[in-house]
């Protein structure tokens, strides 16, 4: 990492940076291998306990990938009655709804589905084509949370069992990468400035309705409680689940392949693989040596790329000139739109100003 593809990276008086160090404070917070077993067992029996008399006690977000597949894999070995949600965009692969289909039939796990509206949501994403801000992924991020939160509501359940974990995802990626995923704001906005189309079926709550929702929900990174090594993982549900593998992180869905694999790099000078790799020699699971042997390699096979290339062009009704004037275009912020902030800031004063009465 350097101060190019990250502009807030810190190194301290030895050279190492903030994302070490961010790793290294949320490493020591895992449960040692003494003490995991026992705190897997005692939260899973504290979910079944509390999702007596419930069709299920918990959710799983699924996309196909690795973490959520071996996720699912755990839930159904330690006895949990999960419902396996999924947000279907448009972009999914036909590997991705195999992996999807396999998970179902292993676990015996009923499986909800979101689906967007694809025209909606092309305009959309062609907003933030036309923005030139770096998350054109928040859409469907922003979707699939809700996604999770309106199953939530219909099937009454509490807990949320996500694939993060710290072995082989770290913390989080660097502030410049990213943006707030619960942005409706900053999401509507930008719509509002460049699509065509009103936003009627794209799924989205109140800024009110979130906290709500969120104060109701318990997340679980149960995955931080079991031995986490991505090769040994991947070999596991390989035979049990007749999961197969797409090459990438997240690369299941062709279009995350494409921002991840290709506009991050061209457009916003971003890969992915310098964190996600630097994780896993982080965590004993790569040498250094390794790690920089697979970032030499190309982020995107030659063939894939103009085959992938062409397909998104044509999906999102884009020609190939458009693509490369937006390619060129200068990279904006999302905080030159409007932002969900202002609204933190309205509830944090609130919030404030309720403990002061309350005090008097």
């Amino acid at each position: 990492m350097d101060n190019v593809n990250d502009p807030d990276l810190i190194l301290d008086q030895n050279g190492i940076c903030n994302h070490c160090h961010n790793f290294d404070r949320a490493f020591a917070k895992l449960p040692s291998k003494e003490t995991a077993e026992a705190e897997f067992l005692k939260l899973t029996e504290k979910i079944i306990e509390q999702g007596k008399g419930r069709k299920y006690d918990c959710m799983i977000g699924v996309s196909g990938g690795v973490d959520s597949t071996y996720l699912a894999y755990v839930a159904k070995n330690a006895g949990l009655r999960a419902l396996l949600v999924h947000c279907d965009n448009g972009w999914n692969s036909e590997l991705a709804v195999q992996n999807i289909q396999n998970i179902c039939k292993y676990t015996g796990f009923d499986l909800y589905t979101e689906v967007l509206d694809w025209e909606e949501f092309k305009d959309i994403q062609l907003s933030f084509f036309k923005a030139n801000v770096v998350d054109v992924e928040l859409p469907y991020d922003y979707a699939l949370i809700i996604s999770i939160y309106k199953a939530a509501l219909k099937f009454n359940v509490n807990y949320v069992l996500t694939g993060h974990n710290v072995v082989t995802e770290g913390t989080y990626l660097p502030k410049s990468w990213r943006h707030e995923k619960m942005d409706i704001v900053n999401i509507k906005d930008i719509h509002k400035k460049f699509g065509k189309l009103k936003m009627k079926s794209f799924p989205h709550f109140s800024f009110a309705r979130q906290r709500l929702i969120d104060r109701k929900l318990h997340y679980v990174s149960l995955l931080n409680f079991v031995g986490y090594n991505k090769n040994e993982v991947k070999e596991l549900i390989t035979t049990k689940m007749q999961w197969r593998d797409y090459g990438g992180k997240h690369y299941e869905n062709v279009f995350t392949r494409f921002y991840q694999g290709f506009i991050l790099n061209e457009k916003f000078k971003i890969d992915k693989r310098q964190f996600h790799l630097s994780v896993l020699v982080q965590s004993g699971q790569m040498t250094r040596e390794e790690a920089l042997a697979e970032y030499a390699l190309p982020a995107y096979k030659p063939e894939q790329l103009e085959s992938d290339k062409q397909f998104v062009i044509k999906k999102l009704g884009m020609s190939e000139d458009e693509f490369n004037k937006y390619i060129a275009a200068p990279a904006k912020s999302h905080y030159d739109y409007k932002s969900i902030d202002a609204y933190w800031q309205r509830y944090f004063k609130l919030v404030k100003r309720f403990k002061f009465l309350k005090f008097w």
